[in-house]
């Protein structure tokens, strides 16, 4: 194995070099200086040393992002404790369950999670700390009460003078294949299962955005997080590399509707964006494609010469609606749908979509923008190998599997499916279905648990069918599923839309036909919709913003 620094070494480092620079800002709200967290930190540390907590404890944070669940995070780790990020979206017996699996002897609540949870059910906790101003919404131990109380008292006595730079001196894991944080898998089949994640990974997945985005992202440079701290892809790309290359964080705080982010942006500047499909897709069709989709803008589009031009000012008014200073646009977590893809694409604009999950903290394959291939998801990552378990890669679909630096230690006392997961050579198996070509880009092709058997034993990816369902009229979101040997697409359509045009249910019902016999037109024949069902509520999702696709049949 390379020699690898300490992550927390980083840590260190990054504070003391950018002390008075603005670290985390809670948008509209405070901002912290790297010096402020520093002493945010320190406070933590008496804290945690007063109650009685010891190197390998585990600390649980649920609440929406802002810069104190940051602090929270950076100060656990630091101590030497094991972080447990927890999904603020979880429902209340999801969180009890997180935290009782995990064993954290301590719990950092944001407001909202703060009224939902019963402290009841989580027995073994010694305290619930509430993360705005870390007061004792539930203190178990005196030691825990005492050293809150008397808190600002300890850190003056510890630092009678002035709290600075060299005062600064973190816990150094000492081996980098230690626990750092164990992540809970969205769960969408029943109890998910927690990742443990060691400082390795974290630390590989920073020296591979250092090694792709360090030359254009500088120091001083907004960031905007939009994406949930507690699931890796916002952790590890939103806030770490950031704040280890010296970079100011902006948290929005609230629920991040598409009008919201879209100010922020604007606000904000961003030097590069993050996001699950879901967010661009929803700024595209709201707020770029009614502009160009008329026929005059299209058939301009089209003609040689003056078609560059448009595509070129089309191309500038997407950028500015992400703030018009970003190197590139980075889109994972779910399948980009190929028709804002093409168009993406068409008038040449800097995305790209990268791959990977929980338990590879979360990178797996990327490229740049200048080199990404379309419908790709880049190529094998710094520190990782990547293969398709298929005789022929380049045809026959075969599961992603991923060996390296990124890849979990396995599931939190759970080695039965730590086993069925990573095998005897160290290959992690995603359980995604994929393609690789020559120059080693891997096209997925659908989740292996999620593909449906044709009549004659044909695979069939409901994914490629929902991407081209949703690029239908009105349809906002599909599930295809299975009825006898037939598939019926579940659509959700875009009511403001239907209402805005003052279309009756029988006039929706006739449209959603004549897009079934469309999207028909374009599937070979095993893979054809017999029926669209309008559904009327939202699909649930998870966190990431995936169908809970197990809910509907």
């Amino acid at each position: 194995m390379e020699s690898i620094p300490s992550f927390n070494s980083l840590i260190e480092q990054s504070i003391i070099s950018h002390w008075d620079s603005d670290a985390l800002t809670d948008y509209k709200g405070i901002t912290l200086q790297y010096k402020d967290v520093a002493r945010k930190i320190e406070k933590l540390h008496i804290l945690f040393e007063n109650s009685g907590v010891e190197h390998g404890d585990k600390i649980a944070i649920c609440g929406r992002n802002c810069a104190s669940w940051a602090v929270v995070f950076l100060a656990t780790l630091t101590y030497g404790a094991v972080a447990v990020p927890v999904l603020h979206e979880f429902t209340a017996d999801q969180i009890h369950n997180i935290v009782n699996h995990s064993e954290a002897k301590l719990l950092f609540v944001g407001d909202v999670v703060a009224t939902v949870i019963d402290p009841t059910k989580m027995p073994s906790l010694e305290g619930i700390v509430y993360i705005p101003d870390y007061s004792l919404v539930v203190s178990r131990t005196d030691k825990l009460t005492y050293a809150r109380e008397h808190l600002n008292e300890l850190f003056g006595k510890k630092y009678p003078k002035a709290f600075r730079q060299q005062h600064i001196s973190y816990y150094k894991e000492k081996d980098p294949s230690e626990l750092a944080l164990i992540n809970y898998t969205s769960g969408t089949t029943g109890f998910s299962k927690g990742v443990m994640l060691p400082y390795r990974a974290l630390w590989s997945n920073i020296d591979f955005a250092k090694g792709v985005l360090g030359k254009t992202i500088k120091k001083g440079d907004n960031t905007i997080s939009i994406l949930p701290m507690a699931h890796m892809y916002g952790m590890s790309f939103e806030f770490l590399f950031e704040f280890l290359h010296g970079c100011h964080v902006f948290y929005l705080t609230r629920v991040p509707s598409p009008a919201i982010i879209a100010q922020a942006f604007k606000d904000v500047k961003p030097a590069i964006v993050i996001a699950v499909p879901l967010v661009i897709e929803k700024i595209i069709r709201k707020k770029v494609f009614p502009q160009i989709q008329n026929t005059k803008v299209k058939l301009l589009m089209k003609m040689p010469g003056v078609g560059k031009k448009v595509k070129k000012r089309i191309c500038e008014q997407v950028y500015q609606a992400f703030g018009g200073n970003l190197y590139e646009v980075i889109i994972g977590g779910a399948a980009l749908n190929q028709e804002i893809e093409s168009f993406l694409k068409d008038i040449d604009f800097p995305f790209t979509v990268g791959y990977g999950a929980t338990e590879c903290a979360p990178i797996i394959t990327y490229s740049d923008w200048h080199d990404f291939v379309p419908m790709s998801c880049g190529r094998e990552v710094v520190h990782m190998e990547v293969k398709i378990d298929s005789e022929n890669p380049e045809t026959v679909p075969g599961e992603i599997l991923a060996r390296g630096l990124n890849v979990m230690l396995g599931y939190y006392k759970n080695d039965e499916a730590t086993a069925q997961t990573i095998d005897k050579d160290g290959w992690y198996h995603t359980g995604d279905l994929g393609l690789m070509d020559k120059g080693g880009n891997v096209f997925i092709k659908g989740r292996s648990k999620n593909m449906l058997l044709g009549p004659n034993g044909q695979n069939i990816y409901p994914e490629e069918i929902e991407d081209k369902l949703n690029s239908m009229t009105f349809a906002m979101e599909s599930v295809v599923v299975q009825r006898d040997g037939k598939l019926v697409g579940l659509v959700h359509p875009d009511f403001d839309e239907v209402q805005a045009m003052g279309l009756s249910r029988d006039d929706l019902q006739s449209l959603m036909e004549e897009n079934r016999v469309q999207v028909n037109a374009n599937l070979p024949v095993y893979c054809k919709i017999a029926a669209i069902e309008i559904h009327d509520e939202e699909f649930e999702k998870t966190p990431k913003k995936s169908i809970k696709r197990y809910l509907y049949k």
